[in-house]
């Protein structure tokens, strides 16, 4: 990679490791620097929800996670002590993942740092970002000053792309002039993480809230607990003593509950901030450096690895050749579900902060009312678990492309389950060639590009989707098992000339065995869709389907179309010319 090529990402926690690893694992090299001197060694953040696992799944960490963590059954809620209410966790459809993980935060930075290695990258550690010049727009001239340690002067670099993910005062996101919007939650916020006694919870959290403020009670991996109160502004920013910790733990806990040891203690304001443009030119900003939350409901973690992810597979799109326009989808589809976030987690907080009165009788009631309803565990567990990513209006979601004066047109309603921007329902198959994946969302973890072909729905013995002795869809004297063959092939030739071809798979997913086996040379991996989620969505079939790596369908298209669905998808690049 040249120079002007060059990505500078700013901070290696998590959303800019992966970032770096999601770039890496699309063919583009990067640049990485903290200032830190390694790894983070404290655990600040503790919980990973299903949709951020599932793009550590897509950059092959989420394994490593599952081994270092503890399993959450649910949270619940405690008033003048008693338990007014509570979710369970576990009942989430379609992932892998239906609960949250506990897992620190040092343990996700180092399983994501030992991954950049494994795929070739580095950080430069104690290297700071002195100073940062942006001229012009899309794209901005970019000119940084580094301090690299042994150097003995500050090295002048210049990037052609500039990532922001350094955190909640962001050097990157002060040099692009980037206005951060919000406000500071007039508490602050104590933690210590330690061993306790007196029968705290195993696998679940709890939320105790006191006239006197909140006690929020994690338990930990490998045993411990994660206690957490909020008190009145102060100014300090001394850690508590553990005696101190333990007069807020009797004051607001069930009795007997008995501290006995700290490893790490923490006092911090929160802010509830967001950046008013996620990009500006050739500087982008993820993760903390873009939104900053309160620790309810652990959501700033979680939307920081979703945003790295979004941003690194269009960012190499476009320096393997896609559409540049692809990456204003970025902050189109990343600031809304920052805001989102942001608005779930302050709601949560608000509700601790009620002390007296009518409003906490209020919030009581409707705790027990909502969790007898089964209203908490709708409403509540889906928005923290992000899986929804909302992209229907993204203009990186071209949706229906069928040719003129037909029905359809942008952002058009797809079939049934492949609306554009939707996320793809998994459905189990039997692997026939190409891939050993038993499921689609499992194939879809690779976190790759992918055009799949629905054949239409037929049945062996017949001669295609039409019933006995009918042409089916693919034209005279065709079976609609011989069109979905074709149109895969033709598929897998569009993709050979495509600027992503080495980060793109094609896949043809049938409703069964064919009768004559697979062609072993085939360019394209084969499937038999079991469950026929999505073969029978085909009708008369076949269907090309465009899979964005983040798993949600960016756009489709009948076989006949295939060229504009090239035309239609910008990170498919040069390859737009009819196939069909």
């Amino acid at each position: 990679m040249t120079q002007t090529d060059t990505v500078l990402i700013v901070g290696a926690g998590p959303t800019g490791l992966t970032t770096a690893c999601t770039l890496l694992q699309h063919g583009v090299d990067c640049r990485v620097i903290d200032r830190r001197n390694g790894p983070a060694s404290e655990p600040k953040a503790l919980i990973l929800w299903s949709g951020a696992l599932e793009v550590l799944r897509r950059i092959d960490v989420a394994d490593s996670l599952e081994k270092r963590s503890l399993p959450l059954s649910g949270a619940s809620y405690w008033s003048g002590g008693r338990r007014t209410g509570g979710v369970r966790f576990g009942a989430l459809a379609d992932t892998a993942f239906p609960r949250p993980l506990c897992v620190p935060q040092s343990v996700t930075e180092g399983v994501l740092y030992d991954r950049l290695l494994k795929l070739g990258g580095n950080v430069e550690w104690n290297t700071e970002l002195a100073a940062a010049r942006i001229t012009g727009s899309t794209p901005s001239n970019v000119s940084v000053t580094l301090t690299v340690p042994g150097t003995g002067s500050p090295a002048p670099f210049s990037p052609r792309w500039l990532i922001g993910a350094d955190g909640t005062h962001s050097t990157v996101r002060a040099a692009a002039g980037i206005a951060f919007e919000g406000s500071t939650y007039a508490r602050d916020f104590l933690l210590g993480d330690g061993v306790f006694t007196g029968g705290l919870p195993e696998d679940e959290a709890q939320y105790h809230l006191t006239p006197e403020g909140v006690l929020v009670v994690v338990p930990l991996p490998g045993g411990g607990h994660r206690v957490f109160f909020d008190r009145d502004a102060t100014g300090e920013v001394r850690p508590l003593s553990d005696e101190e910790l333990q007069e807020l733990l009797t004051a607001r806990g069930p009795k007997g509950w008995k501290l006995e040891s700290t490893w790490w203690r923490s006092t911090f304001r929160v802010h509830t901030k967001v950046a008013a443009r996620f990009r500006e030119g050739s500087v982008l900003l993820a993760g903390d450096a873009a939104h900053c939350h309160s620790p309810a409901g652990g959501q700033g973690l979680n939307t920081g690895v979703q945003d790295g992810f979004n941003l690194g597979w269009k960012l190499a799109a476009v320096i393997n050749g896609a559409d540049p326009a692809l990456l204003d989808s970025y902050e189109a589809e990343r600031r809304p579900a920052a805001l989102r976030a942001l608005r779930n987690s302050d709601r949560q907080t608000r509700l601790w902060m009620l002390r007296h009165g009518p409003k906490r009788v209020l919030r009581d009631t409707l705790l027990k009312v909502a969790t007898a309803t089964g209203a908490l565990d709708r409403r509540i567990v889906p928005e923290l678990a992000q899986l929804d990513p909302g992209l229907e209006s993204s203009p990186a979601v071209p949706g229906e492309l069928p040719k003129p004066g037909t029905r359809g047109g942008r952002g058009g309603k797809g079939p049934g389950l492949l609306s554009p921007g939707v996320r793809l329902p998994d459905t189990p198959w039997q692997p026939l060639h190409g891939t050993d994946a038993a499921s689609l969302h499992e194939f879809l973890a690779a976190g790759r590009h992918t055009l799949l072909v629905l054949q239409g729905a037929s049945a062996p013995g017949t001669s295609g989707s039409g019933g006995p002795g009918t042409s089916g869809s693919g034209g005279p004297g065709t079976s609609g098992a011989d069109a979905g063959e074709r149109t895969a092939a033709e598929a897998a030739e569009l993709v050979a000339r495509s600027t992503v071809r080495s980060q793109t798979d094609v896949l043809l997913l049938t409703d069964h065995r064919p009768r004559g086996g697979c062609d072993p040379s085939a360019p394209y991996a084969r499937a038999v869709d079991i469950g026929r989620k999505l073969t029978e969505l085909a009708g008369a079939g076949p269907l090309v389907v465009y899979v964005r790596p983040d798993g949600a369908v960016g756009a489709w298209s009948s076989h006949r179309d295939l060229g504009r669905l090239a035309a239609g998808v910008s990170v498919l690049g040069a390859a737009v010319e009819s196939v069909a």
